[in-house]
């Protein structure tokens, strides 16, 4: 395996094709590794579920020379074994897909959750039915907490790679003591990117609506391409949850990148 890894669960549906196709554009600019990825409930279905994996690679047409494909089954649950698998393997990024349909995104949105919950590796959502080959905007929206700009790290790796402008956006604080606590935000924000030679711009919004109808629509009137967000949830702070859940369910089916900002071995602010 190279040091650029993507985990690819697949489950032998359009969900899963989805999440490697989007692996595979992803992967273009450098050398990379896919690892493609089905749980199983019993060893007695591993011989069957290899065959299967190995017969979606074969299938692939037009893989781009640098790019290596591995199927690996497991036995165990996809809520604790696709991030333990990812973290052992030292994986830049896990890539899976999920229902767009309506009727059946809370659903595949909250079994997402529960797999990004578990997860100290990056993890990237895509919806399914829908192809993306574009990568040049990509819409991070912050708060006045710092666990919310550990996603910037991992937004500047991408932009960085694909030259993608990023439009970072935030709520604005009519607090005073909020208002000067999102300004810090701001100024590391900028500074980092700035650093890293990356085209970004900043918008506080006043829209008076849920700020994850916000994010969607700023992504849609922008022509963004991706949502990239920090998940720093816990047990006490549900809102946290509907949020990131909303995000990977969004209307505007964009790729969600997701970083859990609790698990995250190095933290970066």
């Amino acid at each position: 395996m190279s040091a650029n890894l993507f985990v690819v669960p697949h489950d032998f549906t359009s969900v899963g094709d989805a999440a490697l196709q989007y692996a595979l554009f992803l992967a273009q600019p450098r050398n990379t590794s896919i690892l493609l990825l089905h749980i199983i409930s019993s060893k007695t279905k591993e011989t069957k579920a290899l065959g299967k994996l190995n017969k979606v690679i074969s299938e692939l047409k037009n893989v781009q020379e640098g790019i290596t494909i591995e199927a690996k089954v497991v036995e165990g649950s996809i809520f604790e074994d696709i991030s333990e698998i990812a973290k052992e393997n030292n994986a830049r990024l896990i890539i899976m897909g999920t229902h767009g349909a309506k009727g059946m995104q809370k659903l595949f949105g909250s079994y997402a959750m529960k797999v990004v919950s578990n997860s100290s590796v990056p993890f990237l959502v895509v919806q399914d039915g829908v192809e993306r080959k574009t990568l040049n905007n990509i819409v991070v929206p912050i708060s006045t907490s710092k666990e919310s700009l550990q996603i910037i790290h991992f937004a500047g790796e991408i932009a960085k790679t694909f030259e993608s402008k990023i439009h970072v956006i935030a709520e604005h604080q009519s607090d005073q003591r909020l208002s000067q606590q999102l300004k810090v935000r701001i100024s590391l924000v900028k500074n980092q990117f700035e650093e890293k030679g990356i085209d970004a711009e900043v918008h506080i919004l006043k829209e008076k609506k849920a700020f994850h109808m916000v994010v969607v629509e700023y992504a849609k009137a922008n022509h963004c391409d991706m949502i990239a967000v920090s998940h720093h949830s816990a047990s006490l702070f549900s809102q946290f949850e509907k949020y990131t859940q909303n995000l990977i369910t969004n209307e505007g089916n964009f790729p969600c990148l997701i970083v859990n900002a609790k698990l995250l071995s190095k933290l970066y602010y």
